[in-house]
């Protein structure tokens, strides 16, 4: 992970679409919430988060155990480059790159700031461990896991 004194403040100069993939991969803060099922009101387009992860997904390390692949795997996986604005409401108000096209920066609980991986989960920000696999909750069952952040 690039950590500050190694490419300080990057995403304060740079757009997100002039950041190199190196960059751009850093901005992931692992908190997997994107990884989450999203459930959408069908009368008004509202997307609501579950604590329901994808099969892919690792509870124990909030990431996904086939990145390369996800996509391949998984029909509804969220592509993020480019970022279309369609897909920021399927991120969360957390979420690095949905703060960043907002303007409202990194948060300080963010690795890029904090220099540190952990502050993600210290902050009560990350997925880890509170999350079931969509494997094992049906999906008429889905909207009985609707969680807020």
């Amino acid at each position: 992970m690039l950590m500050p004194s190694e490419g300080e403040g990057f995403w304060l100069h740079k757009s997100l679409e002039q950041m190199s993939d190196y960059e751009w991969e850093s901005l992931c803060d692992g908190c997997g919430r994107c990884c989450l099922v999203k459930l959408e009101n069908e009368d008004n387009g509202d997307i609501y988060f579950t604590n329901i992860a994808c099969r892919l997904f690792d509870a124990d390390n909030c990431n996904c155990r086939d990145y390369a692949h996800r996509t391949e795997e998984i029909a509804g996986c969220l592509m993020l480059r480019p970022l279309t604005e369609s897909l920021l409401s399927a991120l969360p108000f957390s979420c690095a790159y949905r703060s960043l096209v907002e303007g409202r920066g990194l948060a300080d609980w963010h690795p890029l700031i904090s220099g540190d991986p952990e502050t993600v989960n210290q902050a009560g920000i990350s997925m880890r461990g509170q999350v079931f696999s969509e494997e094992s909750i049906h999906q008429d069952e889905w909207e009985e896991h609707i969680i807020s952040f």
